[in-house]
């Protein structure tokens, strides 16, 4: 059996599970197992708008508030969606749909929404400035709805999307002027394109929001436990204490026996002092 006494330590990230189990049958799970913050993946048949109407938003709500569970925030697949498309009816797709995301996450009493900068062509990509113009835009219509919906727009750094460092993807948003959006800011994400990753939340500062955890290789993309990468965890305590982050940081571990990986990443992160941090 594994140590639970360190879970509620780290919030959970759903992802492994959205193929298998709806997102409240998921919550009530990890809840047994001591997690008390989650980050919720949209995904049908696991967390989607349509298929949660508001009496099954109100009972689910008032599950978590009951047990004193929270959602730190809503994430997304960002494979299907683009709000950087070439095309204006693939930009006006994927804003009615994060629309949706942001209605339900203001519904569930959610932190925030994740959202990527958006992603380019890769053999022809557009100028970075119109991809750019095009990603303000977005933010333009959604951070005001956002807060609207009593929730927030957080902005990740992601490998594909056409801003992928955090120097250039932190430059597209002190452009858009508006210092209260936040950052969530991926390890594996980041070491996967070499970045050096305790810099990185250096740089981010105040602004970083969510830190989400998980193990790759410079050579695979992957969103592994911890232990089967060549990420460096050792280095990130000390820049997390430095910027005064005190948030539970999100294990996005992908694997097909999360139940088994999510618990050993935090014992791995633990034992290098994760647990101070």
């Amino acid at each position: 059996m594994p140590d639970i006494r360190n879970h509620s330590l780290y919030a959970v990230n759903t992802y492994s599970y959205t193929l298998r189990e709806t997102a409240p049958d998921c919550v009530r799970k990890l809840a047994a197992q001591g997690f008390r913050e989650f980050e919720l993946m949209m995904y049908p048949g696991h967390l989607w708008p349509q298929h949660m109407d508001g009496a099954a938003r109100a009972s689910f709500r008032d599950y978590l508030r009951g047990e004193g569970l929270s959602i730190r925030t809503i994430n997304m697949p960002n494979v299907d969606l683009n709000i950087a498309a070439a095309t204006v009816e693939m930009r006006e797709m994927t804003l009615g749909q994060l629309r949706r995301f942001i209605a339900l996450a203001g519904d569930l009493g959610a932190g925030g929404i994740v959202l990527g900068p958006g992603k380019a062509n890769p053999l022809l990509p557009m100028a970075t400035s119109a991809m750019t113009d095009y990603f303000h835009a977005a933010l333009r219509e959604l951070v005001p709805l956002a807060q609207q919906c009593g929730t927030s727009v957080l902005i990740e750094n992601m490998p594909f999307a056409f801003l992928p460092r955090i120097e250039e993807l932190l430059a597209a948003m002190d452009q858009f002027g508006d210092q209260g959006i936040g950052v969530v800011y991926d390890l594996a994400n980041g070491h996967f394109i070499r970045e050096d990753i305790a810099m990185a939340i250096r740089r981010i500062g105040s602004r970083l929001k969510v830190l989400h955890v998980s193990d790759t290789s410079h050579a695979v993309y992957r969103h592994d436990a911890v232990g089967l990468g060549t990420v460096d965890f050792s280095v990130v305590p000390a820049a997390l204490r430095e910027i005064g982050f005190s948030g539970r940081p999100v294990l996005e571990i992908i694997d097909l026996d999360p139940d088994v990986s999510i618990p050993r990443s935090v014992q791995s992160l633990c034992a290098m002092g994760w647990g101070a941090a």
